[in-house]
């Protein structure tokens, strides 16, 4: 099996994980990979120190006329040693950006952990910007 980077914009039927160790006998569960983009997404941006998630252009077109991407900053990669995931996020000016990294890792761990039983290879956090918030106004500043 070829490594598959999976994008939202990519997804069909195929690329499901099957659920087949909890055997239930009522049928069977599938997640779709978009599924975890939100998840991990959602995960990352609870951690304090983490001021926003990374979007690609088109995901700031959708988001201006009302449409919510809950899964940007976040590509899922199938390799067959596992499921790694990239993270690209906006940390806060002043907080320890190692420490926080590792806080978005703990955390999505933790959160798909729990919510779809699966296990994780990697998970990699690659910090795009720093905001730095002053008198109601956010500047961001990217690589």
């Amino acid at each position: 099996m070829d490594d598959k980077k999976l994008f939202i914009e990519d997804l069909d039927d195929a690329q499901m994980f099957d659920l087949e160790d909890q055997d239930t006998g009522l049928g069977k569960v599938e997640i779709s990979p978009e599924v975890l983009e939100v998840i991990a997404s959602l995960a990352a941006s609870e951690v304090a120190g983490v001021a926003s998630m990374r979007g690609s252009f088109a995901t700031g077109v959708a988001e201006r006329i009302g449409r919510k991407n809950y899964g940007k900053g976040v590509r899922v990669d199938l390799g067959e040693e596992g499921i790694t995931i990239d993270v690209q996020l906006h940390m806060i000016f002043g907080v320890s950006i190692p420490e926080v990294a590792q806080q978005v890792q703990e955390n999505i761990v933790q959160t798909l952990r729990t919510m779809t039983a699966l296990e994780v290879k990697a998970i990699n956090i690659h910090v795009v910007g720093i905001d730095f918030e002053s008198n109601d106004k956010t500047t961001t500043v990217n690589e």
